[in-house]
């Protein structure tokens, strides 16, 4: 059950608009990787002014190409708004609707589930909580887990939506503004006319008239109009995150469990992993695997949180004391190293390849027994563990048959493609978790075979 603190509109702004390419696969396992990329955009050259001209001009990042390993290497831009709302599409074609205006007022757990009071007087009796009800978070509150971190109340940034008459919608546009703050107009997807508006400058009323005339001062310019304010927000530095991520069968996830500034465009993309982890162990335990799986869920992703929180955290100081850095991202933000070796649920007997247990699955490309292409994304892709056989003498589960490959036969690895570029030696398997991350490798049928009691259904 998620908290949405009572709110009675779905949102309606750009906020996490940056979506990593780790987060795009995990769109395109959910089966809505389509909807993404058609409603969004790649990161737009950013044209930097001073009197009147084009003083310089670049991306946050230059473009990469696909490779077979990874199929999405760049950011890709969708308004938040959009992506909410493709999500939805999705759950409602699975027939789940998502409510507004249900906030949680209180709740209580026992062994057997927690019940659930919300806003409207009805009472809800469930198995588990979810509370990824944001950063000032009911559910965090009423669990009594501290939210360690800080607030800056002396930086504050001014993010609005507004429609444009005059800007080129391909490229964005900044000035520089007194005491050294930016003024930054960047194109939004989805709507020719529509920029995401940001300024430290913190004496900026977030009103249209005030923003013209900041716009009218920086540039010089009066035929730039702009019109329909359509979202708003007051952003301050807020750096923080709780050290436990479950008390008994309550979990905390997304910026209930931690928040980011902005640099980086981390925040929305490590809360979209929390779910992605959590939803998978959760429908495990209630299909009948010991519940102890979903000890897992704090001691994989509480330290995966605080890195990217640290990564978030120097890029804003490196944003808040070097113009040069203010578009700056580096390959650490992309979140395809993302890792859980050494974790709880891996399996690694060290000696049959070069991928490790804990990491992010690869993707490459295959034939299937018909001789049509194929990727092992493909094979991952739904809410099944994969197993995949490296030889016929590779160990093989009953419970797996369905979702069982191996390579040479099932698939066919042209060239040796996959088993050369990770040394995996005829006779290993690796047992693919249901999101995308390598649970296990061995070439010990009793290793796997008890492995998979203890997190298969």
């Amino acid at each position: 059950m998620v908290d949405v603190a009572g709110h009675h509109r779905f949102s309606v702004g750009s906020r996490g608009d940056g979506i990593q390419p780790r987060t795009l696969e995990v769109f395109e396992d959910l089966g809505v990787i389509d909807e993404v990329i058609s409603a969004g955009m790649a990161a737009p050259v950013t044209r930097f002014y001073a009197d009147g001209r084009v003083v310089w001009e670049g991306r946050m990042a230059e473009p990469v190409a696909p490779r077979s390993d990874v199929p999405y290497p760049n950011v890709w831009f969708v308004p938040q708004w959009r992506t909410e709302q493709i999500l939805r599409s999705r759950l409602a074609a699975h027939g789940v609707q998502v409510g507004l205006g249900a906030g949680v007022v209180e709740f209580d757990q026992d062994e057997e589930g927690v019940t659930t009071r919300l806003n409207g007087g009805e009472t809800v009796r469930a198995a588990y909580l979810v509370g990824a009800d944001g950063g000032g978070s009911t559910v965090r509150r009423q669990l009594a887990v501290p939210f360690v971190g800080e607030t800056d109340e002396d930086v504050r940034m001014l993010v609005t939506d507004v429609r444009v008459d005059g800007l080129d919608h391909d490229y964005g546009h900044a000035w520089m503004l007194d005491g050294g703050a930016f003024l930054v107009f960047t194109p939004l997807a989805g709507a020719d006319d529509t920029f995401v508006v940001a300024t430290r400058a913190s004496r900026i009323a977030p009103t249209l008239e005030a923003l013209q005339q900041t716009l009218e001062a920086a540039s010089g310019r009066t035929d730039v109009r702009l019109h329909e304010l359509t979202w708003s927000t007051i952003w301050r530095p807020n750096v923080r995150m709780t050290q436990q991520f479950r008390m008994g069968r309550v979990f905390l996830a997304g910026d209930a469990a931690h928040v980011h500034p902005p640099t980086g465009g981390q925040g929305l993309n490590t809360g979209v992993q929390d779910g992605y982890n959590l939803g998978w162990k959760l429908a495990a335990v209630l299909a009948g695997v010991p519940a102890e799986l979903l000890d897992s869920y704090q001691a994989e992703r509480l330290p995966v949180a605080a890195r990217v929180l640290g990564i978030s955290a120097a890029l804003l100081e490196k944003h808040l004391n070097s113009a040069d850095d203010a578009f700056e991202r580096g390959e650490e933000t992309r979140q395809l190293d993302v890792s859980y070796r050494g974790g709880p649920l891996t399996l690694d007997d060290g000696s049959s390849c070069t991928l490790v247990a804990g990491d992010r699955a690869p993707d490459a490309p295959c034939l299937d027994q018909g001789g049509r292409p194929v990727r092992l994304f493909n094979c991952y892709t739904g809410p099944h563990w994969t197993l995949l056989r490296f030889g016929v003498a590779a160990p093989v589960l009953d419970r797996a048959d369905g979702w069982s490959y191996r390579i040479g036969s099932d698939l066919v690895d042209a060239d040796r493609h996959i088993q050369d570029a990770y040394d995996i030696k005829d006779g290993a398997a690796a047992l693919i978790r249901p999101d995308g991350y390598i649970g296990a490798i061995t070439s010990r049928p009793a290793d796997l075979a008890a492995y998979a009691a203890r997190v298969m259904s």
